[in-house]
Parts: structure tokens; sequence; C-alpha cells
């Protein structure tokens, strides 16, 4: 079991490193204040959380969290490819952070009565700050979408893009049977309709339409990634290779 355990950690543990350090790119450059200080916490949140998932990889025998976050090369990294897509303006952002932290939500709420005691107690942990992103989300989406043409046409035309890419969260594991079997999760493809239906629900308070019969975006699972990973790595790994012994 241990390997498929260490599998489920890599990919949530990636997600939550690459998509906080995306948010973080919004420090200082939000349309608001507001909204700059939002993305700032949020990007902690999710830095934090990779943080105790790595420190748990660590405990099954996998390297320091510092030189497995800073050290591998991108087809090493099990995020899935949505998370690692540039920010953009911050339509693509909202919709990125409405659809990921959606899943999230529902991925933690199902791993806090997980078979595996420490993944169960860190789920539990965090529910907290991810249902604070979920909300900060699903406001913003609501209130832009039913704002002027403006706003609607470009949530539109990210959630056109992005969805694809979002359904990229979902890929299956090799170990997918074995850890439905084990009690440690319910599997991707429940977890993918959950979502979908609380992504349709969200969407019908709106002008947006979804397209859900789009092909998924695979891959990131399996160490595939678009060209926007290696450099955002590099970046991400400067202070690292200048201070091996500074603190997250």
């Amino acid at each position: 079991m241990s390997e498929a355990i260490r599998d489920l950690l890599y990919k949530m543990a990636d997600d939550e490193l690459i998509l906080g350090h995306r948010n973080s790119e919004w420090t200082g450059l939000g349309p608001m204040l507001e909204e700059d200080i939002a993305f700032s916490s949020m990007a902690q949140d999710k830095v934090g959380q990779s943080l105790a998932f790595f420190e748990l990889l660590h405990s099954l025998g996998e390297a320091e969290p510092d030189t497995v976050a800073f050290t591998r090369n991108a087809n090493q990294f099990h995020n899935c490819q949505f998370v690692e897509l540039p920010i953009g303006e911050y339509d693509f952002s909202l919709v990125r952070h409405f659809l990921f932290d959606n899943a999230d939500y529902l991925r933690f709420s199902h791993l806090k009565d997980s078979a595996y005691t420490p993944l169960s107690d860190l789920a539990k942990k965090f529910m907290g700050e991810v249902k604070y992103h979920l909300m900060h989300g699903e406001i913003w989406m609501k209130k832009l979408a039913n704002g002027n043409e403006e706003s609607l046409t470009r949530l539109q035309k990210s959630l056109d893009y992005a969805f694809p890419f979002a359904l990229g969260i979902f890929e299956k594991s090799e170990f997918e049977d074995q850890l439905i079997t084990d009690g440690i999760y319910n599997g991707e493809e429940f977890l993918k309709n959950l979502w979908l239906e609380k992504i349709q629900n969200q969407i019908s308070k709106t002008p947006l339409q979804l397209d859900t019969s789009v092909e998924a975006v695979f891959g990131g699972r399996k160490g595939m990634h678009t060209e926007h990973l290696q450099p955002l790595l590099d970046e991400m790994s400067e202070v690292f290779k200048v201070d091996p012994g500074a603190d997250w």
C-alpha cells in the first residue's frame, strides 16, 4: 500500500505547491487590494499544505521536503497540467481558482474519512482553509459572471479554455483500484462526478455556459507537462540554490 500512498501524496503535494506559486504571482498585481491580499493568502495556504504532504512523504522514506520540492525536474512532477499554466489575466486565474478549489474541497472532504490516519488528520486540518478558498472563488465567479457584458465574456472565454485542463485533475493512477479497496479514498471518477454536479450547480446561477463534452487534458500525473512548468521550477528553486537552509 505504501507505493500507492506515495503516488497519491505526490500528486496532491505537487498540485498545491505549483498552484501556490502560481497564485503568489498576483502579489502586488491584483486588480484591487483585497484580491491582491486574498490570492497571496491562498497561495501561502497551498504552499503550507504542500509542505505537510512532503513531510508525510519524508516519513514514508522519501527525501526531505526541500530536496523533493526544489531539485526535481519537470518530468518528475505529478501535478496536473492545469495548475502549471501561467496566471494570465485575472479572469483566468479566478476561473482556475474556482474549478480547482471546488475539487480540492471535495477531495479533502472525503480524505478526512480515509483509512490512512495520517492523511485523514491532514485533511481535517486543512478543511477550514480550503472552505475559505472555495467560498472566495464562488462569490467572485457569481459576482463577475452576473456583472456586465465584458466580465461575462472574459469569464466565458477563460472557462472554455480552462475546463479541459480542469478535468485533468481527476486523471487516474495505476493504483486507483488499490486505493479504493484499501479505503484510502473513493477514487477519481467518484470525485469527478461530485465535482461536475457542484460546478454545474454553481454555473447555473450565472449566464455562463459549461460544455462538459470536451476531452480532458491528461498526462501531468505521469510526468508529461507543458512548456510552462520547467521555467517555473527554475524560478522556484532560486532561493534554495542560494541558501539550502532557508525556511519555507
